[in-house]
């Protein structure tokens, strides 16, 4: 893939106690088909061997003098970068060897003024249930819309500089995480444009265990929101918080009341509509259960789906109901 003129870019990553994958972060990135790029890692006050790991690449390392939080880290990245393109990732995301340069295609496709976003991979670096589970979802969540979509991850962003630094960057007072929803919402106000391109992929190490999707869960949930409640957009179609997605977590606690209203009424009549409602929600969800078909097969897709349909939705109803508490209770999000 040849370019008329390679931008030079820089690839910011974060850090925080991420000794046991910025090493293969950062062995991807430097194993890279594209030339013209710096790689800056932010440690942001680890305790773990993090930097130790970071010193040994040819990467410039700049330490936090004070835990700021993944903003304030990418904000410093972004100060300190000297390419015309910032490229953000997370330092549990390993770069595919031609990411960045169907990266820099995309941006001198698209030009200065789209905020430019990657996705997963359909499969994750570690092959285990819940985290192809995840990749899956996640990968098809963010590339259905890609000529508008609502936000844009840093899990893959690319932005020029001049924009980023106009904007004043990544709000250090915002939440622990969402941070890249609420700059995206920001700067689209602003007259930004966005874009999906779905090509430029990243690998995520997850390592999910059925405890860990479930924490995860929750906890997006709830910053989720409690950020929807006071952006007035709780319905709205974005990304993984899409409608067809919170129809399935409304299907899945409609059902359950409808199972409680059998049983202490002592009338099974109520097992139709759930029927109905477990038949539109798979209706509703077609794309995504095909998607885990095709990926990994009936083997997989079929516990998927129980999981998806049947499992998960009660870590996103515990995290929602928090954030309702955090928001209208005062209580710390």
């Amino acid at each position: 893939m040849n370019l008329p003129v390679a931008p030079f870019i820089s690839v910011i990553i974060p850090n925080h106690n991420g000794e046991k994958t910025i090493g293969r972060c950062l062995d991807a990135a430097f194993a890279s088909q594209y030339s013209n790029f710096e790689v800056i890692v932010v440690d942001d006050c680890s305790t773990d061997s993090s930097t130790t790991v970071i010193e040994k690449y040819p990467c410039r390392l700049i330490r936090l003098s004070a835990h700021g939080g993944a903003s304030k880290a990418r904000n410093t990245g972004a100060q300190n970068s000297t390419g015309e393109v910032l490229f953000f990732i997370d330092n549990d995301c390993l770069l595919q060897s031609d990411t960045i340069t169907k990266a820099a295609c995309a941006y001198q496709e698209e030009g200065p003024g789209f905020i430019i976003g990657g996705t997963y991979t359909q499969l994750p670096y570690d092959q285990k249930f819940f985290s192809i589970f995840q990749s899956i979802y996640i990968h098809y969540s963010e590339t259905k819309n890609t000529r508008n979509p609502d936000y844009v991850a840093t899990h893959a962003m690319l932005i020029a500089k001049d924009l980023f630094q106009n904007s004043k960057g990544f709000n250090e007072q915002f939440m622990p995480i969402l941070e890249d929803v609420e700059f995206c919402h920001r700067l689209k106000k602003a007259g930004a444009k966005l874009r999906m391109v779905p090509e430029i992929q990243v690998q995520h190490i997850f390592n999910f265990t059925l405890a860990r999707s479930m924490r995860n869960g929750i906890r997006k949930s709830k910053y989720w929101s409690i950020y929807s409640i006071k952006n007035r957009d709780l319905l709205s179609d974005s990304g993984t918080a899409s409608q067809e997605f919170k129809f399935n977590v409304l299907s899945c606690f409609m059902s359950l009341l409808l199972i409680l209203a059998g049983v202490l009424l002592k009338n099974w009549i109520f097992v139709l509509p759930i029927l109905l409602l477990f038949g539109c929600n798979l209706f509703l969800n077609r794309h995504l259960v095909r998607a885990f078909f095709a990926v990994r097969g009936p083997y997989f897709a079929i516990p998927a789906v129980l999981y998806y349909t049947l499992l998960y939705p009660f870590a996103v109803g515990i995290g929602v109901c928090s954030g309702f508490f955090s928001k209208y209770f005062g209580l710390r999000p």
